[in-house]
Order: C-alpha cells, then structure tokens, then sequence
C-alpha cells in the first residue's frame, strides 16, 4: 500500500517545450519589421551573449567584384586624346546590366574612363563630384586638370591598397593640358603611368598592339578622324573576341575646346568569319 501511495504523490507532468514561431525573429503578418526598435525577438532565438551576428569575424573586403565593366581603351591624337568604354555591366558572365556609361566628364577638358567593379566605379564617381561641386562653389576660374585628376585618383588607389582595401578598378585619364594632350594609367594596386594609348583588362592584349601600330605608321600624330575610326576598330575587334564586351559603346573626344562624351553607338559586325573557325570546341 505504501509503495502505491508513493508512486502517487511522485507523479510530475511531462515539461512541453512551444515549438518556436515559424515567424519567430521576424515581423508578424501584415506588419513591418521595426529597425529602429530595440530586439523584439523572442528570448529564445535572441542571442544571450557575445558579438552580435554583425560583429563576429574578421573583417572582410571584396576579394571578388561582383558586376564589372570591360576594357576602356584610349589614344591620343594632335590637338587631343580619345576614350572610349563600353556600356555593358557584366554579372560574372551575365550580360546583366547593358546601359551603364563607365565615362565621366570631371571637368571641360578631362574625361575618367574606368573598368572593373561598378560599385566601385560609383564611388570614385563620387569622390570626383564632390570635387567638381567644391570648384563650382569656388568660382574662382580654376578646375581640374587631367594632371591633378590623374595625381588624384593615384592616391586614392594606392591608399586603398595600401589598406588592403583595394577599390577593385582600373582607370584611364585622359585630357588636354598647356596645348598638349594627356592620358594616365592607374590600377587597382596604385601602379601608374602615361602613355599615347592605353588600355584596360582583355583590351590591353587585343587593342593596344593595333593602336601603336597604328601610331608607329603615323610618326606625325593622328588626325581626330582617324584616331576615332582607330577606336571604333579595336572596340569592333574587342566585341568578337572579348566574351565581356558588347556592341554598345561610348566615345569621349577631350580637345583645346572642351570634353564630350558621344551617346551609345554600335559597330558594323560581320559575323560570317566564324563559320570557318575550327579547334576551339
């Protein structure tokens, strides 16, 4: 009798544990999340203790880009320089983006052509403007240069670099200063350096050889025409061979009387070549 009377008073109800909210940590239905509001979550899906999710690790930089631009290609000519970039904004390698202009106009005779990532691409874009609106509110008849835009970026590059925070890009310069043309070379690590034509990315391999043979058979310089139908030949040559690229491009002309970035234009491609292409498959 004593045993079944012990058994009896003993006897405890099973603990349920609430199975947790499918919404749990999140807004209910129909409301909003509130992010200026404290942690409204429930105690048990909220941390106790430690970092915050945000906080934990190490620190992290972009170590890949994410929606990049192709080559941007330039030449100069007697009496100025050429630029030139095309509008495509590749996701890795979907043609994802196709009207993003990868030109800036920093002042009446400068013009910034940059590759690489877009996002960083849009915050050098950034830095510019703030310098083009501290001119404006100056008005005292001094811009930028293509020397001190060229000096400019350098530093931000190679600063960022030096942080290994690299802005993942490579920039050309291009302008006309004193009477004589400029373009500059700047990369993602700081490395810069002038020259009469340049080029980024896949266009420094394909383009670059065209456009100084293109300079060695005119020692005298080049004429606009021709320096432009010479751009207009690499970016054709670019859009067959570079799987980045597209038929849609931009030309920027900077001379004595000013810069001007054209509207999107497209070459003339022949495709009928590449039925003969054999090996490759």
């Amino acid at each position: 009798h004593n045993h079944n009377h012990n058994q009896h008073t003993h006897h405890t109800t099973p603990v349920t544990m609430a199975a947790p909210c499918f919404w749990d940590g999140g807004p209910r239905p129909g409301h909003f999340y509130p992010f200026s509001a404290p942690d409204q979550r429930s105690a048990h899906s909220r941390p106790q203790a430690g970092p915050t999710a945000a906080s934990a690790g190490p620190t992290t930089h972009t170590t890949s880009p994410s929606v990049t631009g192709t080559s941007v290609l330039a030449v100069k000519f007697n009496g100025g320089v050429v630029v030139a970039a095309d509008t495509l904004g590749s996701y890795g390698a979907l043609a994802r983006f196709r009207d993003l202009t990868r030109l800036i106009s920093v002042s009446t005779n400068v013009v910034v052509g940059v590759s690489g990532d877009y996002a960083d691409y849009q915050y050098l874009e950034r830095e510019l403007g703030d310098i083009q609106r501290d001119d404006y509110c100056q008005d005292d008849g001094h811009q930028m240069t293509p020397k001190s835009t060229f000096s400019f970026l350098t530093r931000i590059l190679y600063k960022r670099r030096s942080d290994m925070n690299p802005l993942w890009n490579t920039v050309i310069v291009g302008g006309f200063q004193a009477g004589k043309p400029f373009l500059g070379y700047i990369d993602k690590i700081g490395v810069a350096y002038e020259d009469d034509c340049l080029a980024t990315g896949f266009g420094n391999h394909m383009a670059r050889p065209l456009m100084r043979q293109a300079l060695e058979e005119n020692p005298e310089g080049l004429s606009e025409e021709q320096a432009v139908a010479l751009i207009e030949k690499c970016m054709r040559v670019l859009f067959y061979r570079d799987a980045r690229s597209l038929n849609r491009y931009q030309v920027a002309t900077v001379t004595a009387e000013g810069s001007k970035i054209s509207e999107p234009k497209s070459s003339e491609a022949d495709w009928q070549l590449a039925h003969s292409v054999r090996g490759y498959e």
